[in-house]
């Protein structure tokens, strides 16, 4: 991809300088400018988790210990349904 931007001589003065000190090209400071930016803005994987568990907590029902005796839970409703008590 091929990018033109304007900028002001107070950002013109930066980019030289950063040239002389780091010795790179524009399209290099531009590349590692922009993967600063990414890793800042960018959630890791765990804030994501967490974000979508925030989202999650409290829509589902039922008892707290239905993660460890779902084939019990699940037994009684079929026995219920089908009559079979």
């Amino acid at each position: 991809m091929r990018i033109i931007a304007r900028i002001d001589d107070v950002y013109a003065q930066k980019l030289r300088t950063i040239q002389q000190i780091t010795h790179l090209n524009t399209t290099e400071i531009i590349k590692r400018a922009l993967d600063l930016l990414y890793e800042k803005t960018e959630l890791t994987a765990k804030e994501k988790n967490q974000k979508l568990l925030d989202k999650l907590a409290g829509i589902g029902t039922g008892p707290k210990d239905g993660s460890v005796n779902y084939k019990k839970y699940i037994s009684e409703y079929l026995d219920e349904k089908l009559g079979h008590r």
